[in-house]
């Protein structure tokens, strides 16, 4: 049972910008890829929240409470809002998606959850689908995330491992996000999308410095498999960004009732924020590549040194055996019993003297 709208008015005095975010259940973090796996009946039940701002009064709502309120408040042209469908199933979100008299072909992608990024108008509402990441275990993995704006909603449709209540301008407090209009209050969640990009892409940085101070000194197979590993990372962000990128310079640009001049300035200030990112983006790349191109050469230098040093064990012990060869291994008996003269001793060391005139080149010239 919802409570009444005076009650909720003075819980919100009381506590503050945090009630929205206190009042939805807890929800697990993006942490891992684990998350792919996670199946049965609890991954699909799903959960519907619902926000309503009405005369300045923030009210919400849970479950079946946010179902039985949602066409009321839809029909009321005063009321501002926003629904939250969190694992939802197919069914919920059609019956959602329904009630808010959207049409076929949008109800069916959000129903697939299995769409790139892009932003597309459908009738009277926007639809806008964009991917937060995550880096777990050195992989990175990614989360499709649903928006839909309309005149006075904005609904997000999304896996119980991205939590929007948890985002950083949600915690300040939602009833004056959506009093700026629910196309504010979609910046507001996609901005801390875009945001949690950076720290991601400074992760890599990082271990690509390491692998180009360890590239030089030890060039392993390991250091080579993580190597393609970091590049085709940086090719999947970049698979994520790009099309964002080309997103919020269309809302940042394009002139929409559905999106006000003073909300364009955000979405323009969130598209440099991108801009700035595949710039990072794009020289991570090319440090990778130079890596690689580093590590090739290091291995090339390795076996460079390796055929020198055995050209020069195979001068010195050719030349042995070459000298050896023209007296046989007969001659060796009789100079072992002192029957052999002194010419066989003369030839065993002036074959060592030549043997070590040999080494001591060689090593100066730093083949052996």
């Amino acid at each position: 049972m919802a409570s009444s709208p005076s009650d909720v008015a003075t819980r919100d005095k009381e506590q503050g910008a945090g009630e929205l975010a206190s009042a939805a259940p807890e929800l697990a973090a993006d942490t891992g890829p684990a998350a792919a796996t996670d199946t049965g009946p609890a991954a699909d039940a799903g959960v519907v929240k619902l926000a309503v701002l009405e005369r300045g009064i923030l009210r919400q709502f849970e479950g079946e409470a946010a179902l039985a309120e949602l066409p009321g408040a839809f029909g009321r042209r005063g009321a501002r809002m926003w629904i939250d469908v969190c694992d939802g199933g197919c069914e919920l979100k059609t019956e959602v998606a329904g009630l808010l008299k959207l049409h076929p072909l949008l109800i069916e992608d959000l129903a697939e959850r299995d769409q790139r990024a892009k932003l597309e108008p459908v009738d009277e509402v926007l639809h806008a689908v964009i991917f937060s990441l995550g880096f777990d275990a050195g992989e990175i993995y990614e989360r499709e995330l649903d928006f839909v704006l309309g005149d006075r909603f904005l609904l997000t449709a999304h896996s119980r491992w991205w939590n929007p209540f948890t985002t950083r301008h949600v915690r300040i407090g939602a009833a004056e996000l959506l009093a700026k209009g629910p196309g504010h209050l979609l910046w507001c969640l996609a901005d801390d999308v875009i945001d949690s990009y950076f720290p991601i892409l400074d992760q890599l940085g990082d271990e690509i410095d390491e692998l180009e101070d360890k590239v030089v000194g030890r060039a392993d197979r390991a250091l080579l498999e993580r190597l393609f590993d970091l590049k085709r990372q940086l090719i999947q962000v970049r698979r994520v960004t790009s099309p964002e990128r080309e997103i919020f310079n269309v809302l940042s640009n394009r002139e929409d009732e559905l999106i006000s001049a003073e909300d364009r300035l955000y979405f323009r200030d969130a598209y440099d924020h991108l801009i700035r990112l595949t710039d990072e983006l794009d020289t991570y790349r090319e440090l990778a590549s130079a890596t690689l191109e580093a590590y090739l050469s290091t291995v090339n230098n390795n076996l460079s040194l390796i055929m020198k040093r055995l050209t020069g064990v195979t001068v010195v012990v050719a030349g042995l055996g070459a000298i050896a060869g023209i007296f046989g291994m007969s001659e060796a008996q009789f100079a072992m019993r002192g029957d052999e003269g002194p010419g066989f001793w003369i030839v065993v060391v002036g074959s060592l003297i030549v043997a070590a005139i040999a080494t001591a080149v060689l090593r100066l010239v730093d083949w052996i």
